[in-house]
């Protein structure tokens, strides 16, 4: 072979190795670039239900780590492991209840199979005479909202379809019967949901006969507003307990400090007479 020849091979084995290079880093930056997407649809999707016992988001997303096996464990194919396109976190467990919701599995197979502790076993169960009990009741996968100008009960057309579908009915979801003014002689039957005992598993949300549910299930953190601790509720005695220790002082006098509640209140009265 004259050294032309040699040449020649050589400075096409070097251009088939840029070419191979370039397409390398091609597909690594296109890759990131999808990727990168991917995760910012997971940022910016909220909406996000987890199975039974899930913790708090951050903590739960820092936990799991994507093994499926709580998916593997139910048994009515409830949950699903998050893919590129679901815009939420990627092999990341979740459930959408208008399509399949949670049935309330008294044995909570998903739970007890995660290995991480991502599915706090604990927060799912009771202790009786010392021994640790799974209870469904106890999970706070969401809190079901009611959309009162969708919800056709609001209308006064008698619908209880959530209500009778909620597996904790009479807790969970209540009827509460108030006066129809339009007619003047009919009864509204207004479904209202209990936050204390809601388990957020959706079976209400499936239930429900509007095209769009009326009821939906809303991870706590967006269903929920937040009191403040500077709120007391009189008649509930753990939160009379936050009192203990804290000064009843008045701090702050004005002519009003010097007297009572009635003497101030019929002054303004009389003035404004």
């Amino acid at each position: 072979m004259s050294n032309l020849e040699s040449n020649k091979i050589v400075i096409s084995e070097r251009r088939k190795f840029l070419s191979l290079m370039a397409q390398s880093v091609g597909l690594s930056a296109l890759g990131g670039m999808v990727w990168t997407g991917y995760l910012e649809e997971a940022k910016s999707a909220p909406l996000i239900l987890r199975p039974p016992g899930a913790r708090l988001e951050k903590d739960f997303i820092r936990m799991c780590i994507k093994c499926g096996q709580c998916v593997e464990a139910c048994p009515y194919d409830m949950l699903s492991l998050a893919k590129p396109g679901d815009h939420k976190p990627m092999g990341t467990p979740f459930f959408i209840p208008r399509e399949n919701p949670c049935r309330m599995c008294t044995d909570i197979p998903c739970v007890p199979v995660c290995p991480t502790g991502a599915l706090d076993e604990m927060s799912v169960s009771t202790i009786k005479e010392g021994v640790k009990e799974l209870d469904i009741m106890k999970a706070r996968m969401g809190l079901a909202v009611v959309d009162t100008e969708s919800c056709i009960a609001f209308w006064g057309i008698q619908c209880d379809a959530c209500y009778r579908a909620c597996p904790v009915m009479d807790s969970a979801i209540v009827l509460e019967y108030r006066r129809n003014a339009r007619t003047g002689k009919h009864a509204y039957l207004i479904p209202i949901v209990n936050s204390e005992t809601c388990t957020g598993c959706g079976i209400c949300e499936r239930a429900c006969v509007t095209e769009k549910a009326a009821i939906r299930i809303l991870p706590l953190e967006l269903a929920k507003g937040d009191i403040g601790s500077h709120y007391i509720r009189g008649w509930d005695k753990a939160d009379e307990k936050r009192l203990e220790g804290v000064s009843t002082d008045v701090t702050t006098h004005t002519k009003r400090s010097d007297k009572s509640a009635q003497d101030y209140l019929n002054a303004v009265e009389e003035v404004s007479k």
